[in-house]
């Protein structure tokens, strides 16, 4: 395991299986970690496909023109290829040689993310298709130990239709708050032995109340007759517990591993713990037949009144929103590093957490907000899903709801995820009429409940709230003036708080009906100290003249939400100055702008939500 603290060893259990320049060489997985791996990232061959006719002209059957940096998009530098224009599909060539020391074990191929419409072929032969640019899949090679084997990947990147792209623009260039796209493969690809009967990834789910953690276990490929799952439960001290149970009987497998209270620590912003869990398959005669490590927080989220709770208590959710571009590697980070550093940055300034906007962040991010103690709220990438107008920027559909709940499981277990937003800024336009819309916001709402009940769920965030028992209400607000701003969020106190409801010709949002509440987009405030008077730049309302103009302006905002004593918590927008939207806490290089000891000073006061906590 690196340097860092707090512990969880799981990283450590992946022997470094790549060549020594390998980029992004680190384990791609680190919540279900096995030891051996092949990390397939570095040169493939490539092609931009730009009339989508490669099928037919046989690309996946001959080399292709060009060479890419994986796992880098064919639009990034880092990548090597730095194209920019739309890119209807693209495709990758690899010829790569499986380990002789994988004989008798399956060999999955794995693809973090590639975006949008992905076939994969082996050797001539299709193995996998999926549907989604944010999440990962997989294709089953079989027994291929020792083989040499041509791995031929297209990506189709259609620039309509109902797909989810979250903030990539819509034109040629980047304009308001919409950004260079990424096209193809933008994660880590891999490769990974499996017995035929294997573990899948757990689902852990923390029970502090009762001190124990609850485990699904998924064991798949060939016949379970005989064999048994054990988990055995680790802290800093040694071993805690051992739990083995039958896989043959049910169709699921759930564990319990209980704490004695005396080895029961909680996870909290000031004291990240991780257990950590060794999982093992074994036969009739407790040979082991497959075995991974995990970890897992015990901690706990719930709501009271307005206040949401961590481990029984309110924690005021001083959130930043975190786009997670970078200007070499688009949204691919240049290394792991810089997703540590990111959070470093956000705390440094005062934050406690993050909306993780319009993008699901790559799972080695999450890693690290767990060790670090960092909130995050798991998004989907579909800004401007809207209804009732051609044109909109994005188109609802029911791929949604399938995609959505890829990225649900695999962050299920994070403890650093503390609520779920499916859907950001939708839009109902049609007065007194029932549309799509309507039912993708219940379908993902849904969804996502039945998919997870250990948190809250918000519906949408912004706009068109859908859902009358959705868990948790919010607005975005950006009124720069701190006065009129909280004359505006001055209602909640009567059950009457600010919604961005649109008026009668667009009922956007269903009323509000007492759930904690925030105010999850607000500030944006427009600061670049390097802008010129020709410069593309873009922020919120009017540019403070002065530099002491926007931290009487943040600080003045930020005082609004943390002396509401019914106000839950906020998100600033944003971060970093993501290209020509220059509103960011950084620069986009991720210099600083200001001063971050007033920034911080103007955050870290206690909140009035947190006062009255006994």
């Amino acid at each position: 395991m690196p340097d860092e603290a707090p512990r969880a060893t799981t990283d450590d259990a992946a022997q470094p299986s790549h060549s020594g320049d390998c980029p992004r060489p680190e384990y791609p997985r680190p919540q279900f970690v096995r030891p051996d791996w092949l990390n397939l990232n570095g040169p493939w061959q490539f092609e931009i496909d730009r009339g989508d006719t490669g099928l037919e002209r046989r690309l996946a059957e001959r080399d292709l023109g060009s060479e890419i940096t994986v796992p880098f998009c064919p639009e990034s530098e880092l990548s090597g290829i730095g194209d920019v224009d739309f890119l209807h599909a693209v495709w990758y060539r690899r010829t790569i040689q499986v380990p002789d020391s994988w004989a008798g074990r399956t060999v999955l191929l794995h693809f973090q993310a590639v975006d949008y419409d992905t076939t994969v072929w082996a050797d001539g032969v299709e193995v996998a298709r999926h549907r989604g640019g944010w999440t990962p899949f997989t294709a089953d090679l079989g027994q291929v130990a020792g083989q040499e084997i041509t791995l031929v990947v297209r990506a189709r990147d259609p620039k309509d239709g109902p797909l989810p792209r979250g903030k990539q623009s819509d034109r040629y260039g980047n304009y308001s708050c919409l950004y260079t796209r990424t096209t193809g493969i933008w994660q880590t690809v891999w490769l990974e032995p499996v017995p035929q009967s294997h573990l899948g990834r757990p689902r852990i789910t923390p029970d502090l109340a009762g001190g124990a953690f609850h485990l699904d276990v998924p064991v798949t490929g060939g016949s379970r007759r005989g064999l048994a799952v054990k988990a055995r439960l680790s802290d800093d001290t040694g071993e805690i517990t051992t739990e083995r149970i039958r896989a043959d009987l049910d169709f699921g497998v759930r564990l319990t591993l209980r704490i004695p209270e005396s080895r029961q620590r909680t996870w909290s912003l000031d004291d990240p713990f991780l257990y950590d869990i060794a999982l093992e398959l074994v036969d009739e005669d407790d040979t082991i037949v497959d075995a991974a490590a995990t970890y897992a927080g015990l901690r706990s989220v719930t709501i009271d009144g307005k206040a949401i709770l961590l481990n029984g208590h309110p924690v005021f959710q001083r959130l930043v929103l975190d786009q997670g571009y970078y200007p070499d590697g688009i949204l691919t980070a240049p290394s792991d590093a810089a997703l540590v550093a990111d959070i470093e940055l956000s705390k440094a300034a005062g934050f406690n957490g993050a909306r993780l906007h319009q993008k699901v962040f790559e799972e080695r991010f999450l890693y690290h907000a767990d060790r670090l103690g960092y909130l995050c709220w798991g998004e989907f990438g579909d800004w401007g899903a809207n209804a009732g107008r051609e044109g909109d920027n994005q188109q609802p559909g029911a791929t949604y709801i399938t995609q959505w709940l890829e990225a649900v499981e695999r962050d299920y277990s994070h403890p650093s995820i503390v609520g779920w937003c499916p859907l950001n800024e939708t839009r109902q336009w049609l007065h007194d009429k029932v549309t799509v819309l309507d039912d993708v916001t219940r379908g993902m709402f849904l969804a996502t409940k039945g998919a997870d009940q250990s948190r809250p769920v918000l519906d949408a965030s912004g706009y068109s709230h859908r859902v009358r028992e959705t868990d948790v209400y919010d607005s975005h607000n950006y009124e720069q003036d701190p006065a009129k701003f909280g004359k505006a969020m001055a209602g909640l106190a009567e059950d009457q708080p600010y919604t961005n409801a649109g008026g009668a010709d667009r009922p956007w949002s269903i009323s509000y009906a007492g759930q904690p509440y925030f105010c999850s987009e607000f500030g944006g405030i427009w600061w670049n100290p390097d802008a010129g008077p020709d410069e593309d730049s873009w922020g919120y309302g009017e540019r403070p003249r002065t530099l002491e103009e926007f931290y009487s302006r943040f600080e003045g905002l930020v005082a609004v939400l943390l002396d509401d004593p019914n106000m839950f918590g906020y998100c600033y927008t944003q971060l970093t100055d993501v290209y020509q939207e220059q509103n960011g806490v950084y620069l986009f290089d991720r210099r600083e702008k200001f001063d971050l000891e007033r920034i911080r000073a103007a955050q870290t006061r206690t909140a009035a939500i947190e006062k009255d906590d006994g």
